[in-house]
Order: C-alpha cells, then sequence, then structure tokens
C-alpha cells in the first residue's frame, strides 16, 4: 500500500545525520558554542558548568564542547551566566493585548520567550473560522514556534450571548488539520457543568464529537474548571478526553483536587488576573508534586509587557513565593512540553531545537540574551532580528456592525417610582470571577440613577455584529469611576459593545465613538472625548501600532482614566472586558441581559420598584 511521505521526517532525518556527522567527523564543527555558562537542567533539576554546542538550529552537546570548536565556530563566552531553555507561554490571547502576533513576539522575545500557545477564540467569536486562520497565517511568518489551540465551539452559552459567528464541530476538520494548530483551547461550553447539563446537553454532545476527532487526530484538549470539584470536576475532565489543562483555579484547594485527578493546572499571573501565588500553596505548603503545575499568562497589557516582561517575570514572582528557581523555571519549559507532547522545546539536550535563553541573575529572571533556532535573537532587552510589520487583510475589518445610540437606548428603567432595588455585578480585582450585591437606587423620571457615592453604575452590553441590536441592561459596583464613561469592543467572549459610566449621555457617546472607530476603547467625560485607541481588526487589536507605540497609548489611557475619570482600578479596560464572560461565576452582563452563571439562565435587574 502507498503511504504519503512524510517530508518534515525526512527532512528531520537528513538534519539527525547531519548533527552525528558533526559530533563524529573530527573535520567538522559546531556553529556556536555559547562556553562556560552554567546549564539549567530541567530534566534533572541541576545546575552546572557546561558549554552547549549547536549546529544550525539543532543542539549538539551539553558539556566539554572544545573538540567542537573550529575556525569558523562563533564562540559566546557566557561565563558565569545560566544557560535555561527558551520559555513557553502555554495560554494565552494576543487579542488581550490587542496586539498583532508579531508585535506581541517584538516584545516578549527578548524577555526569553521562545514559544507561544495561544487561544485565538476571541476573534474566532467575532470573526469565526476566517478571523482565526488569519491570524494563524501570521504566525506561519515568524521565526519562533507558536501554535494554536482553538475553540471547538462559539458562542460558549447559546441563547445567553451573541457571537459574530458560531463555530461547531463541524469546523473542526478545516481547522485542526492545520499543522500549527496543537488541539482544541480552553473547553468553556462544559464549565457550567451542571446548568449545561440540564439545560442545553447538545453543546456537551458537540463538545465530545469534536474531542474525539481531535483526539483522532493525535492532537491536545485544554480544560476550563473554575470552582470544580468532586463529580463536576471529573464529569468536566472527562467530557475533554481525560488528558486536560485548567487555568481558571483560583483557590489552594483546587489546585490541590485538580493535581489529583491528573489536571495540568495552568497557574494564571497576567495583567488583571492573578491566582499563582495562592495555587503555588499546593507545593511549597503540601508539598505536592510540581510536574502538572505549569505558569501562564493568559492575558496581559502591552505596558505590563514592556515594563516587566513576560514569562520571566512571572517565574521571578513564583520564585517569590518560596519556590526554587530551577523548579519554577520547569514550570515554564519542560512542563508544559510534557503536557503538549512537545519533542523539540522544553528541555536543554542533544538534537533539541536550540530555544535558549540566557540569565545574568537567577533569582531577578534577567535575560542577558535569546537564541531562536541556534540564532541570537535578542540582547539586552533589544531583538537582534528583523520582524517586518504584519498588516492584517480588509477582511478582518469593518467588524462592528451597529448604529449610533442615543442616551435613551441606554436608560434602565422604573417606572412611576422613586426608588428601585436593583442587582448589581460585583468587581473583584485582579480576577475575572465576580460578586453579586443588590442596591436600592434614586429614580427619576422612570430612569434608575447611578449612584457615584456607592459606586453603583450602569452596565450594558450591546449586540455588534449585526445578529439582533439587542441590549443587555443591569449595574456594577467596583468600577471606581467619578467621571464620564468607558466604552470598548473588547467583551469577552463574544466582544459586543461593553459600557458603563457615571450618566447615560456620556456612555451613549463612548458607544458612538467605539462605532465611529470601527471598534476600539473611548472614554467620555462632560461630553467631551478624555482618550481612545482605535482596534480595526475585529475590534479587538491593531495592527496600525508597533508594540511599543501600543504600550504607551494604553499606558497614557490608564493615567488618563485614573486622572481625568478618577477610575482607581488596575487595568480597567482588561477588567471591563471580563463583566461580559458567562462561563466564569457570579453574575455577569451579555447582549441578552443580566446572566447568574450558575443556574444558566436570565436574571432582571430590576428586583422591585419602590415608591
Amino acid at each position: 500500500m502507498n503511504q504519503a511521505v512524510d517530508t518534515h521526517r525526512i527532512k528531520e532525518a537528513v538534519h539527525w545525520r547531519r548533527l552525528i556527522d558533526t559530533l563524529l567527523d573530527s573535520a567538522q564543527y559546531a556553529d556556536l558554542v555559547l562556553q562556560g555558562g552554567y546549564v539549567i537542567n530541567v530534566i534533572t533539576r541541576e545546575i552546572y558548568e557546561a558549554d552547549v554546542a549547536i549546529k544550525g538550529e539543532k543542539i549538539l552537546l551539553l558539556g566539554d564542547a572544545s573538540e567542537l570548536m573550529g575556525p569558523s565556530t562563533h564562540v559566546e563566552n557566557v561565563a558565569g551566566k545560566f544557560i535555561a531553555p527558551g520559555f513557553i507561554d502555554s495560554h494565552m490571547h494576543f487579542e488581550s493585548a490587542m496586539l498583532t502576533v508579531t508585535e506581541f513576539s517584538r516584545l516578549s522575545i527578548p524577555t526569553g520567550t521562545t514559544t507561544l500557545v495561544a487561544d485565538p477564540h476571541e476573534i474566532g467569536n467575532v470573526l469565526g473560522v476566517m478571523g482565526m486562520k488569519a491570524m494563524i497565517e501570521e504566525a506561519k511568518t515568524l521565526p519562533h514556534q507558536v501554535r494554536f489551540t482553538v475553540p471547538c465551539r462559539t458562542p460558549d452559552a447559546p441563547g445567553l450571548e451573541t457571537a459574530g459567528m458560531d463555530v461547531s464541530s463541524k469546523d473542526m476538520a478545516e481547522l485542526l488539520t492545520d499543522s500549527w494548530v496543537q488541539g482544541i483551547g480552553e473547553i468553556q461550553g462544559f464549565s457550567n457543568v451542571h446548568p449545561v447539563y440540564k439545560y442545553a446537553s447538545h453543546i456537551l454532545d458537540d463538545q465530545i464529537a469534536s474531542v474525539a476527532y481531535t483526539h483522532s487526530l493525535g492532537k491536545t484538549v485544554e480544560g476550563n474548571a473554575p470552582a470544580l470539584f468532586g463529580k463536576e470536576l471529573a464529569a468536566h475532565i472527562i467530557s475533554g478526553g481525560t488528558h486536560i489543562s485548567c487555568h481558571e483555579t483560583t483557590t489552594k484547594e483546587e489546585m490541590v483536587e485538580k493535581l489529583r485527578y491528573g489536571v495540568t493546572v495552568f497557574m494564571r499571573e497576567g495583567s488583571s488576573q492573578r491566582n499563582m501565588a495562592e495555587c503555588i500553596r499546593a507545593i511549597t505548603e503540601e508539598g505536592m508534586d510540581s510536574r502538572r503545575a505549569v505558569l501562564v499568562s493568559d492575558d496581559m497589557v502591552p505596558e505590563d509587557l514592556l515594563n516587566d516582561g513576560h514569562m520571566n517575570d512571572i517565574v521571578r514572582r513564583t520564585i517569590a513565593c518560596g519556590v526554587d528557581p530551577v523548579e519554577a523555571i520547569q514550570m515554564v519549559t519542560i512542563n508544559p512540553a510534557t503536557h503538549f507532547g512537545f519533542r523539540d522545546v522544553g528541555v536543554l539536550a542533544p538534537g533539541k531545537r536550540a530555544d535558549i535563553a540566557v540569565l545574568s541573575d537567577l533569582e531577578q529572571m534577567t535575560v542577558d540574551s535569546v537564541y531562536l533556532n541556534g540564532r541570537k535573537a535578542a540582547e539586552k532587552g533589544n531583538l537582534t532580528i528583523e520582524l517586518p510589520a504584519y498588516t492584517y487583510p480588509e477582511t478582518v475589518k469593518g467588524s462592528v456592525k451597529r448604529e449610533k445610540v442615543k442616551a435613551s437606548d441606554l436608560h434602565i428603567s422604573a417606572v412611576d417610582r422613586s426608588k428601585a432595588r436593583v442587582r448589581a455585578i460585583e468587581v473583584i480585582p485582579d480576577q475575572n470571577l465576580t460578586g453579586a450585591q443588590e442596591f436600592e437606587l434614586n429614580v427619576q423620571e422612570g430612569v434608575i440613577q447611578p449612584c457615584l457615592q456607592r459606586d453603583v453604575l450602569p452596565l450594558l452590553v450591546l449586540e455588534r455584529h449585526g445578529r439582533g441590536g439587542g441590549i443587555g441592561k443591569t449595574f456594577v459596583t467596583g468600577m471606581t469611576l467619578q467621571r464620564g464613561a468607558i466604552a470598548e469592543s473588547v467583551a469577552h467572549d463574544t466582544h459586543n459593545l461593553i459600557v458603563t459610566g457615571t450618566n447615560y449621555e456620556d456612555m451613549a457617546m463612548a458607544v458612538n465613538r467605539v462605532i465611529a472607530m470601527g471598534g476600539g476603547i473611548a472614554m467620555i467625560a462632560d461630553g467631551k472625548v478624555v482618550g481612545d485607541l482605535p482596534l480595526p481588526v475585529g475590534g479587538l487589536m491593531t495592527d496600525l501600532l508597533s508594540g511599543k507605540e501600543l504600550a504607551d497609548t494604553v499606558s497614557n489611557l490608564h493615567r488618563l482614566a485614573k486622572e481625568e475619570l478618577g477610575c482607581q482600578l488596575h487595568v480597567p479596560f482588561m477588567h471591563l472586558s471580563f463583566l461580559s464572560l458567562v462561563t466564569s461565576p457570579k453574575w455577569k452582563i451579555t447582549d441578552i441581559g443580566l446572566i447568574e452563571v450558575d443556574e444558566f439562565k436570565v436574571l432582571p435587574t430590576v428586583i422591585q420598584e419602590g415608591r
């Protein structure tokens, strides 16, 4: 029987022979030797002095490389420095940074991150398969390893939210057969286990079909199990085919049970959601094995990437929590490589890809230089390779399909009463979990009024994909605005327009500004634009600014939010964007209305009208 020839495997075999010839033929030499450094061996959890010899894109040898140094060998003196495998971010979203893959990488590579596993479900919710494939095509132009875990379903909660495009098991073949696709991303559709099982079992059936197909291709599936224990956690694990991760673990108790169940816990430590310090207690206090503990960023703003770093900063924070430096580095190298089945990265060993981070300070995780495929890619925080800017096609732009609104369209009403008791979503800083509160608010001419003294503001989501035009209305506490309004087209996961503010007039103007920009962020105060940021790619990202330019722009917007709107909340735009994430407890808002996540149902915002 004739079988298709795997050209990649043939090329790999040729490389192997070339490496063997270099090692054993005394007339052949390494291309590059990192000499005199301390190798961080994440396989044995050791640090020892050794050279690292490299031929082409691969590692030849760790040890004494003197016999492999010839007249054309380039020798880098790294005496006193530490040589680590390049870092892996196992779960992240380019859309959250509002950057293209290229511009995110421009900021990330100099910090030692050489492999990214991205979940494109944000652009998938807006533009479906077309949007995800556009992002994947960009990644194929880059020199480092970028892989994707794609959503098997959008929206995650049909009937409770409206996405721009619907994705299901029927779309998996088109996505999963791409070699840049690692598998299925976070299976949020079955995060709310009991409500989905009871009220929407078709979601579970479709997910299982996608999971089975994914496993038939030898690819992976990632979980999403916030606050799940016992039978619910077991059901979620099985629904993902038994080998899953979870990046929504927020307590030590969750961490312990998930590790015991064999879940790879992706300890999230991003810009607005920071769970590592709590999760790591299962290891530092309970002595649990850390092989299935992995550090991830999930969602980062560009200014944090630029100012603090990427995975090196997360490792630094983990070390500060009492974890041995080599063990912490395992959590961004060999642990994720083992989870995903990556054969060529995550360790320093003969024949592996020469993706390397050279560190000048182990405790502080100061990255001195970075090598991609055996070639120096960054030094002293600066790229030494060219990454041409990438422009997206027009097909993924112009995604905001909503007409302008009036202030009266946003009013939350209570007819013929002076008081109304209402429900309000409670913001929890540095989490995507939310609380649930009730307040009595004043009513003027039939419209429920904000209460700045108690920090209770209107919160709305407006459908923007041209699929019904619904407006969900509720209140929020914890956004801390004292003036004006904020609107944006980034609202997880279906990314409709979300807006909050201290008055309905500024809120309407902020929404209309976002519509006019074709997507983005807008801040209004007293009828004037305080600051804005166009996000033309799916209403989520910009291909108009470099990573540095966007970092400076977002940093300035954060400053203006504090100084002009009085907002004291850290990264307010990111916190606002997660108030519509219906796969995370407790209350959320979508274009359908206020959602009781645990019960999979819509709640009325107005509980009762007073006198």
